[in-house]
């Protein structure tokens, strides 16, 4: 049996490491220099730049099942944000994990003190959940699913917004209900976590597990006719069963179908300091969703690798940027976050700016995750069901089991 693979992101590594644990050889081809998709990490001066600010979240089922994590070596941030009111900051953590913050967080002011003891019973009723569940209900929008919740508008604007809307990459909250909830779960039943040496070492940990041969990168296909599979250089590939990994757009081109997917984006600027501007290893939010600053995360208190010794590395994301003028963007963010931690701002150097403006699959209803198209096409990522590592990492897998029953 012969199994080629079209896309070397997570979901693509996902489904060539279980079919080899099957007995199942494959490859994989890369129309890029690098394997990974979305999840890049670049080395630049020293520094270690993620494609955007990215997390995994420790309790992420099949990556918990995938990955060794002792070997990523990962390091945490706390639980929470920092929330901006005014010219201070707001904390809000989770008691579960921080109790000694309890008092803290019912006495923010954030929300009203309704608002923190619906959190409490919203965890209390969604720690058991099973995770397919949540998408197999009936959903609505996370805010309205907020509001229905009984969550003030208050609340809703000053944490869920700001904190959510920095991992749904929108600023509205209309990413369907059911992802909220199984994404609050996975919030507080693990924690937010960066491998040492940046989120490439998780792409990386997958392939090593590979034949080396079996990935050929700047390997373009350019078409899918029935088995045969034509590559940009003229190559012709034969083989028995085909899985695009790739993107939903690339997907869509090799199908001949046409393209509806809608994405999320989102801009991270990276600078480095002399110093870390605030050492809680918390993140650091902004309910002004009109300002430069959404969110901020100094990456080397997380993580002393990201940069080279005596450097802080600071990522800052903007969500929903159409077009960046780099150098007027750099500017309205050093200008913004002076007020927050002071003059030496000024001193910050911009290192690189990532504007990504298909960051993530929206996500506004519930998918029904189908691996095989036809009889020797099957498709995996997170764009077939929900966006998400763990989602990348479980349509690969799923692909393989389906490939697997055929042999």
């Amino acid at each position: 049996m012969k199994v080629t693979i079209i896309g070397a992101g997570i979901a693509g590594l996902t489904c060539a490491k279980y079919l080899q644990d099957f007995g199942i050889s494959s490859i994989i081809l890369e129309a890029s220099d690098g394997i990974g998709g979305r999840v890049r990490t670049d080395d630049y001066q020293g520094f270690k730049l993620d494609r955007g600010f990215q997390i995994l979240l420790e309790s992420y089922p099949e990556a918990q099942r995938l990955l060794n994590y002792e070997t990523l070596d990962l390091q945490s941030f706390r639980s929470g944000a920092l929330i901006r009111q005014g010219n201070s900051f707001a904390t809000m953590t989770d008691p579960f994990k921080e109790p000694s913050t309890l008092f803290k967080t019912l006495f923010s002011g954030i929300g009203n003190m309704a608002d923190k003891l619906r959190v409490f019973k919203q965890t209390m009723a969604l720690e058991d959940a099973d995770n397919q569940t949540f998408f197999e209900e009936s959903t609505k929008t996370t805010l309205q699913f907020l509001k229905d919740y009984g969550y003030s508008d208050r609340m809703i604007q000053q944490f869920f917004k700001p904190f959510f809307g920095g991992v749904f990459l929108e600023n509205d909250l209309e990413t369907a209900s059911s992802f909220f909830k199984f994404t609050f779960k996975q919030f507080f039943t693990g924690n937010a976590m960066i491998p040492a040496k940046g989120m490439q070492e998780i792409p990386n940990q997958i392939a090593a597990k590979l034949p080396q041969i079996a990935i050929q990168l700047n390997a373009k296909v350019m078409q899918i006719d029935g088995h045969e599979i034509r590559l940009e250089n003229g190559q012709i590939i034969d083989s028995d069963y085909i899985v695009l990994a790739t993107d939903a757009k690339a997907s869509a081109n090799l199908l001949g179908t046409k393209f509806e997917q809608k994405f999320n984006k989102t801009t991270c600027t990276y600078f480095s300091a002399d110093v870390s501007p605030d050492t809680s290893k918390m993140l650091m939010l902004n309910p002004n969703r009109l300002a430069s600053v959404h969110h901020v995360a100094i990456m080397s208190d997380i993580s002393a690798q990201y940069s080279p010794q005596n450097q802080a590395l600071v990522s800052v994301s903007t969500t929903g940027l159409e077009l960046v003028n780099e150098e007027n963007l750099t500017q309205k963010i050093k200008q913004e976050l002076t007020e927050w931690f002071g003059s030496t701002v000024q001193n910050w150097q911009r290192l690189k700016t990532y504007h990504l403006p298909e960051a993530l699959p929206s996500f506004t209803k519930n998918k029904i995750f189908k691996p095989k198209i036809s009889e020797n096409i099957f498709q995996c990522g997170d764009h077939t069901a929900y966006p998400s590592l763990n989602a990348a990492m479980q349509t690969g897998r799923q692909v393989a089991e389906a490939i697997c029953q055929i042999k």
